[in-house]
């Protein structure tokens, strides 16, 4: 597991500060520990949040004291996306977890391939659970099982580690074909009525035809 160190908070040292000197602030909490501020490296947890995600368990490191944690919400900058401050979720010791694990699709679909279907990721995630040492950090999700337009992969087809049980609903569709529909591109009729009019409205107005210049002078 990744380790991640926090330090005790000072709620003397305003936000941006905190932030301008490379700290982010966050706070974890859980059954048995009551919610505590800190701070941690902003390079730090920006690596370990890219290994880990928010389904994998993180060690938090708290000087001599050490947490099994999962970071439960992150806030970032609604412009940039740089994480701002993050909660994370202290696993109770001997406790199994709940949580949505990533679904990762590989494998070809003769549907697609083939037949030039399409293919629809019904799910992103599904929910799981499972002692924290258990928890993957993604599923992987073969489509090579999608052969025709009514095939479908469901949570329940797909295989969980050892340890892993499913939480979402097994019949739940996580994969399937659509048929690809040709764009038929709509032409719109030439209104020739239209043109008559402006042909007479030309004709009627004579005082608008180009005049020789002769007859200017």
């Amino acid at each position: 597991m990744i380790t991640l160190t926090v330090e005790p908070r000072d709620s003397k040292i305003k936000i941006e500060a905190l932030r301008a000197s490379g700290k982010m602030p966050v706070v974890f909490y859980g059954p048995k520990q009551k919610s505590t501020s800190a701070v941690v490296s902003t390079v730090d947890f920006i690596k370990t949040y890219k290994k880990v995600g928010e389904s994998s368990v993180i060690i938090l490191k708290d000087g001599a004291t050490e947490h099994e944690v999962l970071i439960h919400d992150l806030d970032v900058h609604p412009v940039t996306g740089a994480p701002r401050h993050a909660d994370f979720y202290v696993i109770e010791k001997g406790k199994k977890v709940k949580v949505n694990v990533p679904l990762i699709f590989e494998g070809v679909s003769p549907a697609v391939k083939d037949k030039g279907a399409i293919l629809i990721k019904v799910a992103r995630e599904l929910e799981v659970e499972a002692a924290p040492k258990d928890l993957p950090h993604e599923l992987k999700v073969d489509i090579s099982s999608l052969v025709e337009f009514s095939s479908t992969v469901m949570a329940k087809d797909i295989k969980l580690p050892a340890g892993v049980d499913l939480v979402s609903g097994a019949d739940e569709i996580v994969a399937s074909i659509a048929e690809a529909k040709e764009e038929v591109e709509e032409v719109k009729p030439i209104d020739m009525s239209a043109i008559e009019v402006e042909k007479k409205g030309k004709e009627a107005n004579p005082a608008e035809a180009e005049v020789p210049a002769e007859e200017k002078k």
